[in-house]
């Protein structure tokens, strides 16, 4: 005889049995939820791209991330490691005829090669929401609140998380008044990116070996983040004319989530610049405010993403929110929903001969939307109860020959005990409550 095989999961990816699947479902709905309470419509695209979908938007750099392979027709394809360009191919054929804004979302399941670490998988689910056609700052502020309220939503609220918002064309005008040049600013923003993980040393290092800064634009670098709260950048950069546009839009984006009952959730931080270079204005993240997780969203204005891609020149902003952190977050807080196994009724036959019967009125049942599940054949009616009661079965439907005759049935209320009786041909109707 042969030796069952033992397949393991791969490495990074997960299974959902009921319970975790729950929760999961849970999530969705919220999102759902709150998406369509902001007037968002859902889309999906195909789990597999052209390869350079994403060489184009990210550079040859990203193809070491991607599950990609070449397929039986000899195309270079991925499993989409992200939705945002797969969003701007679908708007690129067909946005140009679409009245503007657009608003739309997407909970598709994306794939990366990457390691494996606490808060981030080789798959995972993600909440992309996208409002398209606007440059105005109050569509930034919307798309902020729509990752604050799906958050809300799950029950975290103002003392779980903060959005934490920098804008990147001023902190590219800040450097550039610091003497910046526009070819460093790229690797400037990187190693900005690293000011919270690496100590002040470091950062010198990298401003002045890697960047290649003079050591005047380093030292400008290091006293702009050492105080880089909103009143003291207006106050050291006061003469600026560019640096005081984007205050002033900054100041007008946090007085938008103000009137929209958010203020109190957003904090202004120079240190968010987000890692893809396609963002071109407004970004933020999303963190749980005791810091102990990564990031749980993240998003911003992606003014020129459609360009690149075939489409219009289209101002654009969305986030991305993955279910991994998210998941370890409501667990860690207490927040997942108890998992309950739950069905409206369980038929229980005292003999063979209602076996038909008890079909029926299932059928009969279901029809009417209820979940009804009767017992195997053979089973005593010990052990249908015991199923009834393993299934998280409300109520019982009690099938004897003696009631069947009299063409009726025992309705058992399964938290209560009570029992009444009901017409059978209320049930074979669909209703067990008439009668």
């Amino acid at each position: 005889m042969s030796r069952a095989k033992d397949f393991a999961r791969l490495p990074g990816f997960r299974d959902f049995p009921p319970e975790e699947m729950a929760l999961r479902s849970h999530i969705f709905r919220a999102w759902r939820r709150v998406s369509r309470r902001y007037g968002f419509l859902e889309y999906d695209a195909p789990p597999l791209e052209p390869l350079d979908l994403y060489v184009e938007k990210s550079g040859e750099e990203i193809v070491g991330q991607l599950y990609n392979f070449t397929d039986k027709g000899d195309r270079e394809v991925s499993l989409r490691p992200e939705m945002t360009p797969s969003l701007a191919r679908v708007l690129g054929e067909r946005s140009r005829a679409m009245p503007k804004p657009i608003r739309w979302f997407s909970i598709p399941q994306l794939f990366r090669y990457e390691r494996q670490q606490r808060g981030r998988l080789r798959e995972h689910f993600q909440w992309n929401v996208d409002l398209l056609g606007s440059d105005a700052v109050e569509a930034d502020a919307e798309i902020l609140a729509v990752a604050l309220d799906g958050l809300r939503e799950l029950g975290l609220g103002q003392d779980e998380i903060r959005a934490r918002v920098s804008d990147r064309r001023l902190l590219a005008a800040l450097l550039a008044s610091l003497g910046v040049p526009d070819g460093s600013l790229l690797a400037t923003y990187a190693v900005v990116d690293k000011i919270e993980r690496e100590p002040e040393e470091r950062i010198r290092e990298l401003l002045t070996e890697q960047v290649g800064l003079e050591p005047a634009a380093v030292e400008g670098i290091i006293q702009l983040f050492q105080a880089p709260d909103l009143d003291e950048v207006s106050r050291r950069f006061s003469e600026d004319e560019e640096v005081a546009r984007h205050l002033d839009q900054m100041r007008e984006f946090l007085q938008v989530m103000e009137e929209l009952g958010l203020g109190e959730y957003v904090d202004f931080d120079l240190t968010i610049v987000r890692g893809l270079a396609y963002y071109t204005g407004i970004v933020f993240e999303v963190f749980d405010r005791a810091g102990e997780f990564r990031a749980i969203c993240g998003g911003g204005r992606y003014d020129r993403l459609l360009e690149l891609v075939g489409g219009e020149s289209l101002p654009a902003v969305g986030f991305g929110m993955g279910d991994v952190v998210l998941t370890d977050l409501l667990q860690e807080r207490g927040l997942a929903p108890d998992y309950r196994r739950e069905v409206d009724h369980f038929i229980v036959v005292i003999g063979e001969d209602q076996s038909p019967l008890a079909r029926r009125v299932a059928r009969a049942l279901r029809g009417k939307g209820r979940s009804v599940v009767y017992g195997i054949r053979g089973q005593s009616v010990r052990k249908q109860f015991s199923a009834a009661a393993n299934e998280g079965a409300r109520e019982v439907i009690i099938l004897g020959p003696d009631e069947v005759k009299r063409e009726q049935a025992v309705l058992r209320d399964m938290e209560t005990g009570e029992e009444t009786e009901v017409p059978l041909q209320a049930l074979l109707e669909g209703d067990p409550k008439e009668g």
